[in-house]
């Protein structure tokens, strides 16, 4: 079997890498646009702590951290070690005792039979704050022990690595598909077409580019976030755990004395690729307000990155309806870094025919 999957983010590469390993003739084509969600993204796994409640998505988002502890074990086993991927723990916080309380109960039925998530137990303030240090004064803390947190640079490097150690083939190139027979096929930049007996396009935010010339609607638009970075000189950030304030903001360190605090959520703004005083200032004042620490941190830089937003929080993956040999893995939104490793699993097994540890119906793309 020969597949071509478009885009090399965290979704592209999990896929490739899977079809990789069972034995399917994979080329991979990659484009280096900037603002790739996967190239800005800092990443926390901690689908606990979520506040949204929508089972079957949540079914999949807590699939996507049970499946990382298969992953990372993989790609070490692999001889890969540079994969940004810590368990360091979550803090779940509010300055709302109403909130606090409801994160508890919420936490304890969805850990209840999740074993990965660790004891969960709530810590007095002066303990949290030994945790991480910047946050304010007289903040308790919910602590899962199961939180982690990724860097997706380099986790989807490692995948992409490890697809072409078993036999991939990788291309830095923009590429378009051109209908051909009852099919398609790609064209890269030299006008070169490319058959394959399945196309998968995990173009993320760009995937409608791709699609739209041959007359398929894909309802994924990019969502801005920026992303600030800062490096507190001389503090060993390295077992911070990640701060989940239950607002649209969080926080996350580094090994390198670096702390990430992230993100803005800014929708029909196109492919703006420009760091914004409005944005980087609501960042910063997020950050500040839950983390006062950070007051005299040095600014190392701001990302952007585009996530591929789809209608609803739901990813959008399977084949495409009436295109013969077309697939879409895509819209998995700001749950990328948890989902799309094993969304890229079921993307490689629905290729395969082979069956899918959850239900893949709900996340099927129409027309």
């Amino acid at each position: 079997m020969r597949a071509i999957v478009i885009g090399a983010g965290m979704f592209g590469a999990s896929t490739a890498l899977q079809l990789a390993r069972r034995g399917v003739q994979v080329t991979i084509f990659d484009f280096a646009h900037q603002g790739k969600a996967t190239m800005a993204g800092a990443g926390i796994v901690c689908p606990w702590a979520t506040q949204v409640e929508e089972p079957e998505w949540y079914e999949m988002y807590a699939a996507g951290a049970r499946f990382y502890d298969t992953l990372i074990g993989d790609l070490t086993a692999a001889g890969e070690v540079d994969l940004g991927y810590r368990k360091v723990g979550a803090l779940v916080t509010s300055q709302d005792a109403g909130d606090m309380q409801a994160a508890g109960e919420r936490i304890a039925r969805r850990t209840a039979n999740a074993p990965e998530a660790g004891d969960v137990r709530l810590l007095s303030a002066r303990e949290a704050q030994e945790k991480f240090p910047i946050l304010r004064d007289n903040l308790e803390a919910w602590l899962i022990p199961g939180g982690a947190r990724v860097d997706a640079r380099l986790l989807s490097a490692a995948m992409i690595r490890q697809a072409i150690a078993h036999g991939a083939v990788f291309h830095n190139d923009y590429v378009t598909l051109v209908a051909k027979g009852d099919g398609y096929v790609v064209r890269d930049g030299t006008g070169t077409l490319h058959e394959a007996d399945e196309i998968i396009v995990a173009g993320g935010a760009w995937a409608s580019q791709i699609l739209s010339p041959i007359g398929v609607a894909h309802p994924v638009k990019p969502q801005k976030g920026q992303i600030v970075h800062l490096r507190l000189a001389g503090v060993q950030t390295k077992e911070w755990p990640v701060l989940l304030p239950m607002t649209s903001h969080y926080m996350l360190a580094f090994d390198d004395s670096r702390v990430v605090v992230g993100a803005t959520r800014e929708n029909d703004m196109g492919f703006d690729y420009r760091v914004t005083a409005t944005g980087q200032a609501s960042v910063l004042e997020a950050g500040m307000a839950i983390a006062p620490g950070l007051a005299n941190a040095e600014i190392i830089e701001t990302r952007i990155g585009f996530r591929p937003a789809g209608p609803s929080i739901k990813p959008i993956f399977g084949r495409v309806p009436g295109a013969q040999g077309l697939s879409v893995a895509n819209g998995l939104g700001a749950g990328g870094i948890s989902i799309g490793p094993f969304a890229g699993k079921l993307m490689a097994d629905v290729v395969t025919g082979a069956t899918t540890e959850v239900p893949v119906a709900p996340y099927a793309p129409t027309l």
